[in-house]
């Protein structure tokens, strides 16, 4: 009988609560966009997300807190991020 082991190169996910605040500004990484401010639970300052968040859509005006899944990409594009991120659960959606 064979025994299945994890590839040593799979991807690793992980857990966390994020705040996803009520407006985007304007940021620029390669090129002029509008980017989310995120927080996570431990810290009280907002920091530029570049990222998508698969199955979330964004409505101004609201401040989200979101559980989302995160997964390391073995091989990102360069223009990308190196994580996915995942909706698990809208927690709550306050309008703002």
């Amino acid at each position: 009988m064979m025994q299945c082991k994890p590839m040593p190169n799979s991807s690793s996910a992980d857990q966390k609560t994020i705040t996803i605040a009520s407006q985007t500004v304007d940021c620029a990484e390669v090129a002029p966009m509008k980017c989310l401010q995120v927080k996570e639970k431990e810290t009280d300052q907002w920091e530029n997300f570049y990222s998508n968040i698969e199955g979330f859509t964004y409505e101004p005006g609201f401040e989200y807190e979101l559980k989302v899944k995160t997964e390391k990409i073995e091989n990102p594009p360069m223009d990308g991020s190196s994580i996915k991120y995942t909706l698990i659960k809208q927690v709550s959606k306050t309008k703002k």
